[in-house]
């Protein structure tokens, strides 16, 4: 709704603007208040034809063409030095009002243009170097060669940061959580567009960084001004086993330390803060400035999800597993020496149990490869236990007593428009959706829950949620950890592989079977 009030104020603001211009033009001022006529004869003013304007009903490209359009506006009124073309990008309905009492229409500047190379091609046609060198001395386009550099680089970072805004973003695997479908070290270019582009909230940022400045250690964007959450309509929807890139849910307060960046909930419920806390310490971010994880999508909204002995229940019915899914395995031998070139050959990442001699994560077919090394080998799984009472979501004792990753749930995913119930021990898996996710102001005392000031013994759910779990189900932190992940927070679709270097440095080896391949042909 804030957004829709922005673009109104925006349009009324503009269109009163060329109310006042459009005489200034040879036009009638009131062709700048109709909808639709006002751009057709902008277009016109310019020397562009009527029908030129409908390319502004085009999400993403209409947004060059508005900019082309006020840079031209500004041309054709005399005003030709950079300053003026950025004001008229930046701020367009008080540039045109000062432009409608300082202006000097000159007619089209882009009729001017074409006049004018047509007068040039044609002298070079006939080699006449008098009217050649005429033209080229009086060129009222000419552009000094810093300003030729600047717009050029201007426009290309530009239109580099517009790309990567809303439709597609590099991302690279930073952790081990995907092993072995997407590795550590693979760059992927991620869609933007298959699930909805997602129109930013933060506007004011460094272009082309996510969150973070390097070296400075310092944050890239303001939190002010900021814009609503606005998803446009995507061609797919989100399904169950996509691989999908999102904002990590509990990524809006965290402790940034030199090796990794943790969520402060997490810290603050395994009691492992730092003995120096302060408040000072913590970092917030808006949503879309959250931190990126990719997981793969195992429970939709709506659904009931269950882990039994490692293998994934969906609403009472086996899920499919990946083909390469991963758990931890100790290995042990008598006599048989495991040879670390052989297990790099078959995908074992040797750094990925934290060091733990003769412990490794392992897919099926490397279990059938090792056991076939010597009938001495032995693969056993490990089983899991929960490093804090409080580790796993819904993060409540009373509630995960004798929860696993191996063995958890079942817990329901939300879905908008379902309704809970809720109590002061059945709200734990839906008090940061009430609280945080969908904005309300949840007090819980006297044994009672109030929402928004109201007592409430039940909730019904704003937006769909999802649940994400990593192939390597030993070594992922995902939903079993921190919960359920909002529609809002979804970010794009992984499209392919443009590198894959080895533990995330090139120059330590690149897995070139992986180079510009379909990022789905490993996970699906």
């Amino acid at each position: 709704m804030t957004i829709l009030l922005f673009l109104v104020v925006g349009y009324v603001l503009l269109s009163f603007s060329l109310y006042q211009l459009f005489p200034k033009m040879d036009s009638e001022a009131a062709k700048g208040l109709i909808p639709g006529i006002n751009f057709s004869t902008w277009s016109t003013l310019i020397g562009r034809k009527p029908t030129y304007a409908l390319w502004l009903l085009f999400p993403i490209v209409n947004l060059f063409i508005y900019a082309g359009m006020c840079v031209d506006m500004a041309r054709s009124n005399g005003k030709m030095s950079f300053l003026d073309a950025f004001l008229s990008v930046v701020a367009t309905p008080f540039y045109f009002m000062h432009l409608a009492k300082n202006g000097n229409y000159g007619g089209p500047i882009l009729v001017q243009e074409r006049e004018y190379h047509a007068k040039l091609k044609e002298a070079r046609e006939k080699n006449d170097q008098y009217q050649i060198k005429k033209l080229e001395h009086n060129n009222p386009f000419v552009k000094g060669w810093f300003r030729e550099w600047a717009e050029a680089i201007i426009f290309a970072v530009f239109a580099a940061a517009f790309i990567r805004m809303f439709l597609i973003e590099a991302y690279v695997i930073p952790t081990s959580s995907m092993e072995g479908s997407l590795l550590t070290g693979d760059f992927l270019f991620v869609s933007k567009a298959n699930y909805g582009i997602r129109i930013p909230q933060t506007v004011a940022m460094i272009p082309l960084l996510h969150n973070r400045i390097p070296k400075i250690d310092r944050e890239s964007y303001l939190t002010n001004p900021s814009l609503p959450y606005f998803r446009l309509p995507g061609w797919n929807k989100v399904k169950r086993y996509d691989p999908v890139v999102f904002n990590y849910p509990e990524g809006d307060s965290v402790v940034i330390t030199p090796n990794r960046t943790y969520s402060f909930p997490d810290l603050r419920r395994t009691n492992s803060l730092p003995p120096n806390f302060s408040p000072s310490m913590l970092t917030t971010r808006p949503m879309d400035k959250k931190d990126h994880y990719i997981k793969r999508c195992i429970g939709m909204p709506g659904d009931s999800l269950q882990v039994i002995e490692r293998q994934v229940y969906i609403n009472g019915q086996k899920a499919e597993n990946p083909k390469y899914m991963q758990f931890l395995y100790q290995v042990s031998s008598t006599t048989t020496q495991l040879n670390p070139r052989k297990l790099d050959e078959w995908g074992v990442n040797l750094n990925d149990a934290n060091g733990q001699a003769g412990y490794f994560n392992l897919n099926n077919d490397q279990v059938a490869k090792l056991k076939s090394l010597g009938p001495d080998i032995q693969v056993e799984v490990v089983s899991r236990q929960p490093h804090h009472p409080n580790y796993l979501f819904p993060n409540d004792a009373r509630l995960t007593q004798g929860w696993t990753v191996d063995n958890y749930g079942p817990v329901y995913i939300p879905k908008k428009g379902a309704t809970v119930s809720i109590n002061p021990l059945s709200i734990a898996p839906y008090r940061r959706i009430i609280d945080v996710y969908e904005d309300n102001d949840l007090e819980e005392r006297d044994g009672q829950i109030f929402i928004n000031g109201v007592v409430a013994t039940s909730y019904t759910f704003k937006m769909d949620y999802y649940w994400m779990m990593g192939d390597n189900r030993h070594n992922s932190e995902d939903s079993r950890i921190w919960g359920f992940v909002p529609e809002d927070h979804i970010v794009g679709k992984p499209l392919f592989i443009w590198l894959s270097a080895k533990e995330g440095n090139p120059f330590k080896g690149i897995r070139w079977d992986r180079v510009f391949t379909n990022a789905n042909k490993f996970v699906d």
